[in-house]
């Protein structure tokens, strides 16, 4: 495959092709602000994929924007400029988890309704750096704890294959807003499937890089290892090319991992070998029943990944669901370290609250045991799956889910339903290892078709483009839909 080659890299509808079109001329970046600001507050509203819409600070960058691109045209520099800032002047929000200085900053909680942020978190930074138009701060549920988006200050996300249904979580505010067509690529933050879930709730691409890629830093860290920051996109190129924005590792980070020389986007290019792939069918974080639509994606990945020259096996869980729960600690004590004072305390959500106080009831030395069993966890997995290059798996334990089965008013029950409905994507948070949820499939369920994401994993460290280049294999024999507009079943 070469470069000019790559599915859709000059599609309007793509990132890549809408910086190439704002490149030759063919679009006014003032103008396409305003559009992504007018679909933000009404296609939007409708999806409820942002909690602010930042007017000022996207027109505000398409004046800069606009002025590079004029700069570059009088001095011959388009070439240059494309390559040293490929997304210059693409709509790319931020998850409202990330602190942009001076602009609202809630995280889907009451308990901070009218922060302003003080600072920029540096995977911000680096998003605003490359010249893209933030448009405003997408959806996120109370921070970030549930695999559902239905924030204490604002509107639910939701699917726009079908309004009833949520758009997954956390970042589920950023894949609506991709899926509906506001914006090309959206940035996410993933723990346990932030990013991966959402993006198979919407039907799209949703990229949670190895640990160590992206770093926190300055201002954040690492913590127990679980989070990191990550990209949702309509095209593996535009995945590619904000990974390549994204992928950076500072001075004191735990796990750096160096990024790809070269780029991420410009190694999509090179060839991919046959691969052993692994397909594993069998739930890993919950004993759970996996909805036979869920399988049949499996079954139409391997069917192509056969015919692409791979080998695929089947194999088992490395693991049991009552095994999985020695995550339980690291996720409740990371809930309970939040600073909020009492008064905000009485602000939290059923979920936050039972998540902090199942936290606090850990000792320091149930913490340390937690750590060491997770790894455990996580080498054991490591040595089943390292005769593959890749495993293969269903997304999600079905399609996307309605809400009210996933938020419950018990907030044992509701973590319990959240496991159920997401048996596949934690483990890789737990081991480190690249995770991509690939939007291959659709059926008709109840009336209505909905997406059936499948995941492809990685098994080695820093494989974050063996991934993409799959992806791209599997984009290029059986292309999904770009673009939903919202459907009310």
């Amino acid at each position: 495959m070469s470069a000019e080659s790559l599915p859709d890299a000059d599609a309007p509808l793509s990132a890549l092709g809408t910086a190439a079109a704002l490149r030759r001329g063919e679009l006014d970046v003032r103008e396409l602000a305003e559009v992504a600001l007018e679909r933000a507050r009404s296609v939007g509203a409708r999806v409820g994929a942002f909690a602010h819409v930042l007017e000022d600070l996207t027109r505000r960058q398409a004046e800069e924007v606009a002025a590079q691109l004029e700069d570059a045209r009088r001095h011959g520099r388009l070439e240059e400029l494309a390559a040293e800032r490929p997304l210059l002047g693409v709509p790319l929000p931020i998850k409202d988890l990330s602190r942009i200085a001076g602009e609202p900053f809630e995280a889907g909680s009451l308990a901070l309704r009218g922060t302003v942020a003080e600072v920029t978190d540096g995977v911000a930074q680096r998003l605003l750096d490359a010249g893209t138009l933030t448009v405003g701060k997408t959806s996120t549920p109370e921070f970030g704890m549930p695999c559902y988006t239905e924030p204490a200050t604002g509107a639910p996300a939701r699917t726009p294959w079908d309004l009833r249904r949520t758009a997954g979580g956390s970042s589920g505010g950023a894949g609506a807003a991709v899926a509906s067509g506001i914006v090309p690529i959206a940035h996410g933050s993933d723990g346990g499937g932030s990013v991966r879930i959402p993006a198979a709730c919407c039907g799209v691409l949703g990229l949670k890089p190895s640990r160590g890629l992206v770093s926190p830093g300055p201002y954040g860290t690492e913590g127990m290892g679980l989070v990191t920051d990550g990209i949702l996109a309509r095209t593996v190129a535009d995945v590619a090319a904000g990974l390549d924005v994204i992928a950076a590792q500072l001075p004191g980070d735990a796990t750096p991992l160096r990024a790809e020389p070269g780029g991420y986007l410009a190694g999509l290019a090179g060839p991919l070998r046959p691969l052993r792939i692994g397909v594993l069918r069998e739930p890993l974080a919950a004993e759970t029943v996996i909805h036979p639509a869920a399988l049949r994606g499996v079954d139409r990945a391997v069917g192509l990944l056969h015919e692409l020259g791979h080998e695929l096996i089947e194999v088992p869980a490395p693991f049991t669901a009552e095994e999985w729960t020695t995550f339980m600690p690291l996720w409740t004590v990371g809930a309970a370290t939040l600073p909020l004072a009492a008064e905000q305390e009485a602000q939290l959500l059923e979920l936050t609250r039972w998540l902090r106080e199942r936290g606090r009831a850990y000792s320091g030395a149930e913490l340390a045991l937690a750590h060491s069993g997770v790894q455990s966890l996580a080498r054991r997995t490591g040595e089943a799956f390292a005769p593959f290059d890749v495993i293969l798996s269903p997304a999600l334990a079905g399609p996307p889910a309605l809400p009210e089965t996933l938020q419950l008013d018990r907030g044992e029950d509701d973590f319990d339903a959240q496991r159920a409905f997401t048996p596949f994507t934690s483990t890789w948070n737990m081991t480190g290892r690249a995770a991509l949820a690939v939007p291959l499939h659709r059926e008709r369920i109840d009336g209505v078709e909905l997406p059936l994401g499948v995941q492809l994993g990685a098994t080695q460290a820093g494989d974050d483009l063996l991934l993409l280049r799959l992806a791209a294999q599997l984009e290029a024999h059986d292309p999904w839909p770009l673009v939903r507009e919202p459907v009310d079943a």
